[in-house]
């Protein structure tokens, strides 16, 4: 019998921190324990960069093969993105890897959508927005979003990995 989706990504979903649920995964830069990491990410434009550089050590310490790693790291910029300019804070980076699966699973949970779009908007011409989800999309197996309460949610997607050759 195959897995679903929702069985793979349950572990994930479940220690998510949340308004009612809060706290992190693991402490320190990619200390992948258990195969999950959370890490809170300021609603900056820099968030995007610094949640590529956290999910890139994180992929290293996984051994995640360089393809599948830069398929990742493309969707975590894209949610990250796409939080901070759409939503309000706080926003929190999620990766968690099934090794059996095959899968690294990435949420982003934000706080609830904004009332304006981010800065991003006005400093960007109109042709470099709009590709985030669509590259999401291409990219992953499956996405979707996790509603929580208070307003909050959880945007995830998933992603087949293979381990990197010794």
């Amino acid at each position: 019998m195959y897995a679903t989706v929702e069985d793979l990504v349950r572990p994930a979903l479940d220690t998510c921190p949340t308004p009612d649920r809060p706290g992190t995964v693991v402490s320190g830069p990619g200390g992948a324990v258990g195969g999950a990491v959370s890490r809170a990410l300021e609603h900056r434009p820099v968030a995007a960069g610094a949640a590529r550089a956290i999910t890139r050590t994180v992929l290293e310490d996984w051994h995640v093969d360089q393809d599948a790693a830069q398929s990742v790291l493309l969707v975590v910029s894209e949610l990250v993105t796409n939080a901070v300019e759409h939503a309000l804070p706080p926003v929190t980076l999620h990766l968690y890897r099934d090794r059996a699966a095959e899968v690294v699973w990435v949420g982003v949970t934000d706080g609830g959508p904004a009332q304006d779009d981010g800065a991003w908007t006005s400093s960007c011409s109109r042709e470099e927005h709009g590709r985030g989800l669509a590259l999401v999309e291409v990219l992953a197996t499956s996405h979707g979003t996790r509603p929580h309460p208070g307003g909050t949610a959880t945007h995830w997607a998933l992603l087949t990995v293979h381990e990197a050759p010794a």
